[in-house]
């Protein structure tokens, strides 16, 4: 017998009907999602039923092979937001919540076939011209005036509040184009955006706001190595609109996955013994970490969306024409199927989903786990007694429809001295540009105890003697 869907014909059923109570969850609501997750997974198989804002009806993946068939498939499963049949219905007002993430906008996250290999060109040839050493000093010095900053004063912080959160958009704002002073009034507007809450389509406006003005300044004064000149002179010819629109892509999307992997990755080197000390005589070094956190606790939890382009089976589940499709990594990630004992660690395999797969894998994901492994690298350079003022198992959840990561991580260390360091310039960014020659050699940093093989958490992995 051939599955059904559970909405037919799209249609939403009223609350109180045992088909709306029957197991079916709103995910924005969700507290704890790997729950959720593996609760649905036990119930539906790979594919389940969601419900969002409105109880407007979703598929979520959760298989680790459904996922790569809906990635590697646009054919099956486009990503034109247009094609959704709740839109085509009204089921979605103008203020949703989910609009910022789900709305169609003329940039290539939303588009396929040649018109995404024309707008995506644009957007990997300008990330290609980023000179990840220029960006790497970048980091090390916007790591250190957090540092010095008076959230850091006393000898405690919150290194999710005070740390993972803004280091990324200071790196990433500088970038795209921005003066220094701009970035940081992004951090708490972008975050928002993602979360879909009752503000995220005011907080939308103020972020594309603020990038309208950049494309205009730098039309009239184009840089040399900054991401919107780079798309303003590209030969794909974009439009200003799509020129902002890509601009507000990279700094979403890097700002919002590059706190999370930050955050996740310092909670995993301050709580786990293979990372602080020794686990059956090996070590886990920090290049291990970010990799082991992309696994288990990938930056986006779930990515919206694919829309179905015509009548098809997905998981043993019918999937109408114009449904969406919720691709969640977090769950294909851990799917038995591939992992079934999670306690193995997977050094090395960068075969997560993390990144995506297919023709719309992100481009730019190098520079954020860049940033992440440069600024913990840094951090723990300049704090190298910080500890959690809490027990592990004390530690939240901040938890969302996309994206979830530790709600807080206080700490309390020994005050470094401060350094004083200023960002560098916008230009250092450029490929074709020579580093200045006073920038030839990074700042020394304080004294270290670790072999010249660098400090420990950087070795290879190692067996005690």
């Amino acid at each position: 017998m051939t599955p059904q869907s559970p909405f037919p014909n799209g249609a939403v059923p009223p609350p109180g009907c045992p088909a709306h109570d029957a197991g079916l969850h709103r995910l924005p609501e969700v507290a704890h999602p790997a729950s959720l997750y593996e609760q649905l997974r036990q119930q539906y198989g790979p594919v389940a039923p969601v419900l969002l804002y409105g109880d407007v009806r979703a598929w979520i993946v959760l298989g680790y092979r459904e996922n790569l068939e809906v990635m590697r498939t646009p054919s099956l499963f486009s990503r034109d937001s247009r094609r959704w049949s709740a839109f085509r219905d009204g089921l979605i007002p103008d203020d949703s919540p989910l609009l910022p993430m789900v709305g169609w906008q003329p940039i290539c996250v939303f588009a396929d076939g040649e018109e995404h290999a024309r707008l995506r060109s644009a957007v990997v040839d300008g990330l290609a011209q980023v000179n990840r050493r220029g960006m790497r000093r970048l980091v090390t010095q916007c790591t250190r005036q957090l540092v010095e900053s008076p959230a850091f004063a006393g000898g405690s912080a919150d290194l999710v509040r005070d740390y993972a959160e803004p280091l990324p958009m200071l790196v990433v704002s500088r970038l795209i184009g921005m003066e220094p002073h701009e970035g940081p009034a992004l951090v708490e507007p972008t975050l928002d955006l993602m979360r879909g809450s009752e503000t995220a389509a005011a907080s939308n406006a103020t972020v594309t706001r603020v990038l309208e003005d950049l494309v205009r300044r730098k039309k009239e004064h184009p840089g040399s190595s900054d991401l919107a000149s780079h798309l303003i002179s590209h030969p794909s010819g974009l439009s200003d609109t799509e020129i902002v629109e890509h601009l507000r892509l990279v700094l979403v999307a890097a700002h919002q996955g590059t706190v999370n992997l930050i955050a996740q990755t310092l909670r995993l080197t301050l709580t786990d013994r293979r990372f602080r000390g020794s686990l059956s005589g090996g070590q886990m070094t920090l290049p291990d970490a970010l990799e082991q956190v992309m696994w288990d606790n990938p930056s986006i939890s779930v990515i919206p969306g694919r829309w179905a382009t015509g009548n098809t089976m997905l998981g043993n589940q019918q999937i109408r024409e114009g449904d969406l499709l919720l691709l969640c990594i977090a769950a294909a990630n851990v799917d038995p199927e591939i992992r079934p004992d999670l306690s193995i660690p997977l050094h090395g395999n960068r075969s997560h989903l993390s990144l995506s797969s297919g023709p719309h894998e992100c481009p730019g994901g190098d520079v954020g786990r860049s940033i992440a492994d440069t600024g913990i690298d840094e951090l723990m350079m300049l704090l190298p007694d910080m500890e959690l003022t809490i027990p592990p198992t004390a530690i939240g959840i901040t938890a969302d429809w996309l994206t979830q990561r530790p709600a807080s991580l206080p700490v309390r260390f020994t005050p470094p001295r401060a350094t004083s360091h200023q960002a560098p310039a916008p230009a250092q960014f450029a490929a074709s540009q020579p580093l200045p020659a006073a920038e030839e050699t990074p700042p020394a940093r304080p004294a270290a105890t670790t072999s010249d093989a660098g400090p420990w958490w950087r070795r290879p992995l190692t067996r005690n003697s």
